[in-house]
């Protein structure tokens, strides 16, 4: 057990679900209910998490033939079925099964699938007050299954850092918006710590330090960028980052009499 209790807080807000047990995948995997953690058999473990993985409903044999490759049909149904003995032998009931078929039973809380829907409002422009801080600044703890190095995870897990990327890139930009431009700064500052040559975290950065009227945090934030894409990719910004950058440096740079006389 990991001797920091703060470990098993989850990064994702999980609403309220009364007594629905909770999968975490980020950072897991491991079950919660009722506020206790249960200890998910080890071989049970790649079940669980491959069904969920899998939209919650998957055929039995695709299950077994993908998570016990080794051997014949007969022998990997067997391994599926003593980890699905496993699990409800240590309380752990969360997949119902049936002669063709195996899926994560209804009311059951995946905190994957929640931050997907906090991702996808925030994308897609339609997120309210609450998701402007549904997200815990625990990046480590954001990391799909880590240490699994299975096909089926690295695929999903590229998927989640690529929907996160952009759902903080947009946080960015919506908190600016409202004013809070503190938190916005951080979640780009996520963004680009967890992918330092992307463009778009970097300029969701320095437009948040322009947003709060920080030019000088801008240009410096510009020019580590700059430095970093001629180190690693022997190019510079994208034209469009550079025109940025160089309205805003030359309206800074304008005389204060330019300034009151145009408005600006």
């Amino acid at each position: 057990m990991h001797p920091n209790p703060q470990f098993f807080e989850s990064p994702v807000r999980i609403p309220g679900q009364g007594d629905a047990p909770t999968l975490h995948l980020l950072g897991g995997p491991r079950v919660v209910h009722r506020g206790r953690g249960l200890d998910v058999p080890e071989g049970s473990k790649r079940l669980l998490a491959f069904v969920a993985l899998n939209g919650g409903r998957v055929e039995r044999r695709q299950a077994a033939g993908t998570l016990w490759p080794s051997g014949d049909d007969l022998r990997a149904a067997g391994n599926l079925r003593s980890a699905l003995w496993r699990l409800k032998a240590a309380g752990i009931d969360l997949l119902d099964s049936d002669k063709c078929s195996l899926s994560v039973r209804e009311h059951t809380v995946v905190d994957l699938y929640v931050l997907y829907g906090w991702a996808g409002r925030l994308i897609s422009g339609t997120a309210g007050s609450e998701d402007l801080c549904a997200l815990k600044w625990r990046t480590d703890a954001l990391d799909l299954l880590p240490g699994w190095y299975d096909d089926w995870v690295l695929l999903e897990r590229e998927r989640v850092r690529q929907r996160l990327l952009h759902a903080l890139e947009a946080l960015s930009r919506q908190l600016s918006r409202v004013g809070r431009h503190a938190e916005a700064v951080e979640s780009a500052l996520v963004a680009v710590g967890a992918e330092p040559l992307r463009e778009s975290a970097q300029r969701a950065l320095i437009e948040a330090h322009l947003a709060e009227g920080n030019l000088v945090e801008a240009l410096r934030s510009y020019d580590a960028y700059r430095g970093l894409t001629r180190r690693e990719l022997g190019v510079g910004p994208s034209h469009e980052l550079r025109a940025l950058m160089k309205r805003f440096s030359e309206s800074d740079r304008r005389p204060a009499r330019e300034r009151v006389v145009g408005g600006v």
